[in-house]
Formats: structure tokens, C-alpha cells, sequence
């Protein structure tokens, strides 16, 4: 499942980045309002960590924003006041609970999974194109009828495709979302790691799915 932190205080991001990352979350980080609306307007994120006191646009300002564009994403708001009038504000605003600083890292990630289980409630867990399918809930992928063995890092890598199809992916951004640290441009990692992936979805099948972009990076669609 893939978790939208929006946090300014980097300190506290990363902590909760390793955290969700631990119970086998993926996890995406941003440091305020106008990144985080943007952000989920271009991934299907299953949860949303939102803090309050953000720098321009606030937490309360961008749960309202959300709502009104209708989107129903599940939202814990994190706050280091935890004054009563500010969880009615946050609750009546749309969020789906609420958590004030300091908190314990157990009682965070027991209420993201709570979030996730609701929001998947709601929607498809199976992500698919063409006859290629990966269940985001137990992991389990198949081509057709035929099931195929993922490491983490090649399940990871075949999440973040199936959740942009038909959209390039360059390096730069599946090092960034598979692996979670900066691009090293001399590093070939990527390209194994596709290669890899390629031979397990793709041998064997009269249709390719997952396609080179030369020079730019790759894409997972149906060839025309």
C-alpha cells in the first residue's frame, strides 16, 4: 500500500518514512500543501499523513481542497497542538482521525493500516493491464494463469509501473520511488532490475508489456 506523508519538519518525515517503510509500506514524502495536492492528483495513494502546520497552504487548508475535488482519500492528520477545537475543526473539514505530537511510532502505524483497510474498502486492491495483474494486498502477480515469483524490490518496481501505465518512467523517478534515495546517474541498477522483471512477465508471451524507451526510460503498456 502507498502512503502520501506531507510533513515539513524533515527530521519527523524521515522517521516516519523508515517507519512505514518497516511494516512494508510504500512510502512517498512532501513538505507542503501545494506539493501534497499535486501529488495526489497524480498517484492513487491509499493513505494520506497530513500535518496541520504546514508552510504556505495548511493541512486544514489542503483536506478541504481535497474534498471538494471529491476525493475520498483516507486522511490522518498530525498535529503538535492537539487542542480540541483544532480535531473538530480537522474532523469537520473531512479527515478520518486524528493524532497529536508526540506519538508513539506503534499507535501511528496501527491507525495507517486502519486508514488503508478503509480506503481499500472502496476500491479494487488488484492492480491490472492487459491480461498481467498484481494484488497490492498479498502480493501475489499473474500473467494470465500463470503466477509469477517477485522479490520485494522487483514487486515494488512492478507497482510503481502498473500504477503509471502507458506512462514513460524515467530512471530518475523509479530509483527515487522503488528505492527510496537519490539518483546515482552511474548506476545500472534500474536496468537489471527491469531486465529482471521483463524475463518474469514477459518470456513466454506472444504479447510484451513492459517496453524500452530508448534513452529515456520505460513504459508498461500494450503494444499497439
Amino acid at each position: 500500500m502507498r502512503i502520501l506523508v506531507v510533513e515539513d519538519e524533515k527530521k519527523t518525515a524521515s522517521f516516519i518514512r523508515k517507519a512505514l517503510q518497516a511494516e512494508g509500506f510504500a512510502v512517498d514524502v512532501c513538505g507542503n500543501g501545494e506539493d501534497a495536492l499535486a501529488a495526489v492528483a497524480a498517484t492513487p495513494f491509499d493513505a494520506l499523513l497530513l500535518d496541520i502546520m504546514l508552510p504556505g497552504r495548511d493541512g486544514l487548508g489542503v483536506l478541504s481542497q481535497l474534498r471538494e475535488r471529491g476525493n475520498k482519500i483516507p486522511v490522518l492528520l498530525l498535529s503538535a497542538r492537539g487542542e480540541v477545537n483544532e480535531r473538530v475543526a480537522g474532523l469537520n473539514a473531512g479527515a478520518d482521525d486524528y493524532l497529536p505530537k508526540p506519538f508513539v511510532i506503534a499507535e501511528l502505524v496501527a491507525r495507517v493500516r486502519a486508514l488503508a483497510r478503509r480506503g481499500g474498502e472502496t476500491k479494487s486492491t488488484v492492480l491490472q493491464l492487459a491480461n498481467l495483474a498484481l494484488d497490492t494486498v498479498t502480493h501475489e502477480a499473474r500473467r494470465g494463469e500463470t503466477k509469477i515469483e517477485l522479490t520485494v524490490r522487483e514487486y515494488r518496481l512492478l507497482e510503481f509501473l502498473l500504477r503509471n501505465p502507458n506512462r514513460i518512467c524515467g530512471r530518475m523517478s523509479i530509483i527515487e520511488k522503488v528505492w527510496d534515495y537519490d539518483f546515482d546517474p552511474g548506476t545500472n541498477l534500474v536496468d537489471v532490475y527491469v531486465r529482471r522483471l521483463r524475463e518474469k512477465i514477459d518470456d513466454g508471451f506472444e504479447a510484451k508489456l513492459l517496453h524500452t524507451v530508448r534513452g529515456i526510460g520505460y513504459v508498461l503498456k500494450e503494444a499497439p
